[in-house]
């Protein structure tokens, strides 16, 4: 599985690095828009939906993504609407994973459970759009910190871990992994602010933004997790050798890019 993992990842990874940064916006919001549709059609399978309404779902999230493709790069304040509301969804998927199996009966109508697709896709998409049009390495950089904290989870948990981090969703995963992805992450980030030269004065504040973004992309693969549970699914989909599905791999940046995107905003702001 690992093998495979690691062959699946040097394939893909450079395609991503090559169309991250030198493609322009719109076709980076095209290609960000294909994958989360890939990612629409196997949240429609944790949701219930076969068929038809399955076919529906993805191609309305498809046309519902092109539309925000050719909206958000010149409405800036829609961007920060549809991003802010994708944190508030996030800080509302803690308090569910956390309380689950409790609260798991509000998503039991496959409605609420296709809704709730919207909430963790479009802002994704607008928090990658906002990242990219800003500066490509900002869009780049969150994928690498959540690429790295899963390396820094794995390893770690493997090597370490011994106390479960949420068993009711998620039993692998372990505080000392949550620890190791931290430890990565940090570092990256910290040579990541040399790289985009981030001012001194606002360094610690750019690093806690980076952790915040990190703990954020842990709460989005837990959330994708309890999903799966309510579904009976081990993965999203097989697309993808050695990782499962599309959503399986985009799970914690769904959770990552738009509270990056509106960390970079605050700090802006706040410098």
């Amino acid at each position: 599985m690992l093998k495979q993992r690691v062959l699946t990842a040097l394939i893909i990874a450079p395609i991503i690095i090559l169309i991250t940064l030198y493609a322009p916006t719109a076709v980076f919001g095209v290609v960000v828009a294909l994958v989360l549709a890939l990612a629409a059609w196997e949240w429609a399978g944790l949701a219930g939906l076969s068929g038809t309404p399955r076919y529906s779902y993805t191609a309305t999230v498809l046309l519902v993504l092109g539309l925000l493709n050719r909206v958000l790069p010149s409405e800036p304040l829609i961007s920060l609407a549809v991003i802010s509301v994708g944190v508030i969804w996030w800080a509302a998927a803690f308090l569910f994973v956390m309380a689950f199996p409790l609260l798991s009966g509000f998503f039991q109508s496959h409605a609420i459970r296709a809704l709730t697709g919207l909430l963790v896709l479009m802002p994704a998409h607008a928090g990658l759009l906002l990242l990219h049009q800003g500066d490509p390495r900002a869009a780049l950089l969150v994928m690498v910190l959540v690429s790295f904290a899963d390396i820094g989870a794995y390893f770690a948990g493997r090597a370490f871990g011994r106390r479960k981090l949420a068993p009711r969703v998620s039993p692998g995963k372990t505080w000392e992994g949550l620890g190791g992805a931290v430890a990565l992450t940090l570092a990256i980030a910290f040579g990541a602010a040399r790289l985009l030269a981030i001012p001194d004065a606002v360094l610690l504040g750019f690093l806690a933004v980076c952790l915040v973004t990190v703990l954020a992309s842990v709460v989005g693969d837990l959330t994708e997790s309890m999903f799966k549970r309510m579904a009976g699914a081990k993965d999203s989909g097989h697309l993808l050798p050695g990782h499962g599905g599309v959503l399986d791999r985009l799970d914690s940046l769904t959770a990552a890019a738009p509270v990056f995107a509106l960390g970079l905003i605050w700090l802006k702001t706040a410098a």
